[in-house]
């Protein structure tokens, strides 16, 4: 028989425990897993967890419980500029995307002001979040709406992305059942089928083929923008059901819902690999929503505007191990903040010579800070809306500064100031610019050096065209809900 002698055994011992710190640190070390989850034009109340008693949301009201719940998170008023911040970590002056470019059609007879054309894509020397996890060795995959470009340089493949299904330049699909009619690069689909489950197949499929690999995968749905197309079952759920407030259109909650289901999909396919408990799930909209669909209230305005029901939105981020469960952040963040904050939980850094506007929202993720900024901004050169088909989305060019409870809008048409105390009146129905007009000049003060540190253009040239009653109209389409336009955008099947 052999014995083992006290040098072998402390030898073995060794061996065991280099063996043992070796795995213990493998398994620190190995990044997270990140999936983004931005859908298009949901309302900041549009879920149950942000206060709908209307939409059905379990899987993104599960996340809120998991995870954290930001109260006053903000994109830009429309999805062009929150895409190309999201993706550059940068405001809309530094990359020249303001507003969705086909607002440059609206007519010059409604043009107090010549606004300043916005660009329509991002430009190819951005370096990307997706560039910047993709070069930390990350697999990236993108399914859904792009809107930031179309070609081999613009296009998600063009901006770090591994894999494409569904963007392109595209803003919304001419039908959610196939045939989609305008939206490129789908995986093939037979007659009917629908465009969401196509895109949640591409995104589940992508986790399996990556599931040994540290991977990103942006989800940006193209739901629930118009039109108001959704499957008759999910309909028929919300038929009868009692509103909530001005919420109550059963497509518009079909199609709620069915994103909602998506999310539970990819939550599910996670779950199979055993992925979950390292992977961070962020939860976003693009903007406000839009009133032909659903109600921003308490919130005043919709998509497009600069009051919060347009640029206020629900964000909640899940961080395994890291974010209390349940817990809730009322810190002003926005959009910008998005990728210093994922490339620090990725453990890399930004790259030299890549200057972000944003700040990482780690020390808030993790309890133990404050976020050192004192404001967040807006900036539109041009209007918003460009006929009847947008009434409703109406915005002169302007911009706004948030600072702590403190909100001002400033009107380039007429160079007039709105002052609110979001704490007090999250409605903005009282203008409090007389009242306080000290606190009004010191926030003009500092969104006029922002303008001039980003070297933001103000449009000024006034435009002889204009036509004093033309925007009459748009006042009266305000005052209700279009029922016609809300009818004239539904299909069901």
């Amino acid at each position: 028989m052999k014995f083992w002698t006290d040098t072998t055994l402390l030898a073995v011992a060794w061996l065991l425990t280099i063996c043992i710190s070796f795995t213990a640190c493998a398994r620190e070390e190995k990044k997270p897993n990140i999936v983004f989850f931005l859908v298009d034009d949901l309302g900041w109340t549009d879920t149950g967890c942000y206060g709908s008693s209307y939409y059905d949301t379990p899987h993104i009201d599960q996340l809120a419980k998991e995870g954290m719940k930001f109260t006053s998170a903000y994109m830009m008023p429309t999805c062009s500029p929150s895409r190309a911040s999201l993706m550059t970590g940068k405001y809309p002056p530094r990359t020249g995307i303001y507003t969705v470019d086909a607002y440059a059609g609206t007519p010059l007879k409604m043009q107090k002001v010549k606004g300043i054309r916005s660009k329509r894509f991002i430009s190819a020397d951005e370096v990307t979040l997706a560039e910047v996890l993709k070069e930390a060795g990350y697999a990236t995959g993108h399914f859904g709406k792009w809107h930031l470009g179309n070609d081999s340089l613009t296009g998600p493949l063009g901006q770090g992305f591994d894999a494409n299904m569904g963007g392109d330049a595209t803003g919304s699909p001419k039908s959610f059942f196939s045939p989609f009619g305008n939206i490129k690069h789908m995986a093939p689909a037979k007659e009917g089928e629908y465009l969401t489950e196509i895109l949640a197949d591409g995104a589940c499929r992508f986790i399996e083929e990556n599931k040994n690999t540290p991977f990103f995968l942006y989800f940006p749905f193209y739901q629930v923008h118009v039109p108001l197309h959704a499957k008759k079952e999910w309909v028929e759920k919300y038929k009868g059901k009692k509103k909530h407030g001005e919420q109550g259109v059963p497509a518009y909650g079909a199609m709620v819902s069915y994103m909602d289901h998506s999310i539970g999909r990819v939550l599910d396919q996670l779950e199979k690999y055993n992925l979950l408990d390292n992977t961070i799930i962020i939860f976003t909209s693009d903007n406000g929503g839009q009133i032909v669909a659903t109600s921003n209230s308490p919130l005043r305005g919709q998509k497009g505007n600069l009051t919060e029901g347009g640029i206020r939105v629900p964000l909640i981020v899940k961080w395994p191990g890291v974010v209390r469960p349940g817990s809730i952040e009322d810190t002003p963040v926005t959009v910008v903040d998005h990728y210093p904050t994922l490339v620090e939980m990725a453990g890399t850094g930004i790259p030299e010579n890549t200057a972000v506007d944003g700040v990482s929202l780690v020390p808030l993720l993790q309890a133990r800070g404050k976020l050192k900024r004192d404001a967040i901004y807006w900036h539109l050169t041009s209007y918003n809306g460009n006929g009847r088909t947008n009434a409703l989305l109406w915005q002169y060019p302007g911009g706004a500064i948030r600072k702590g409870d403190w909100k001002l809008i400033e009107n380039f048409e007429e160079g007039s100031l709105r002052l609110y105390n979001l704490k007090e009146d999250i409605g903005e129905s009282k203008d409090l610019h007389d009242q306080y007009p000290e606190k009004a000049g010191a926030l003009l003060a500092e969104l006029r050096q922002w303008r001039k540190n980003t070297g933001a253009p103000v449009p000024k040239e006034t435009n002889p065209h204009f036509e004093a009653g033309s925007r009459d109209w748009i006042v009266r389409a305000n005052k209700s809900r279009d029922v016609k336009e809300t009818e004239r955008l539904t299909l069901v099947r």
